[in-house]
């Protein structure tokens, strides 16, 4: 996100806050009980943002790691187009051994 956008979203929820504000004043609250309604509402809107952030973190959910694995998983695609068939051969070979010392192992 750049600075600019950040700058914006900050000045919508700014806006947004005061434009509660009037709608709850309009809607015949007092100016005290439409503040704290008003509060209310937008810190449980940044509680609720914050809380799917840190979902996304957790989970590794985000732009970087999606990124990251998408990269990974190219480069070795990547790999696997330049092995000859017989390389190809020797690691499924590899990987069946492998599946199978697991299994005994359970």
């Amino acid at each position: 996100m750049r600075r600019i956008d950040a700058i914006g979203i900050g000045f919508g929820i700014f806006i947004a806050g005061g434009g509660l504000y009037l709608a709850l004043k309009l809607f015949g609250l007092d100016g005290f009980s439409a503040g704290i309604w008003t509060q209310l509402l937008l810190t449980g809107g940044v509680i609720g943002w914050l809380a799917t952030y840190v979902y996304r973190a957790v989970t590794h959910n985000m732009t970087y790691h999606q990124q990251r694995r998408e990269y990974e998983d190219a480069m070795l695609q990547k790999r696997l187009d330049e092995m000859t068939p017989e390389e190809l051969e020797k690691l499924q070979a590899e990987v069946e051994q492998e599946k199978a010392s697991a299994k005994s192992k359970k």
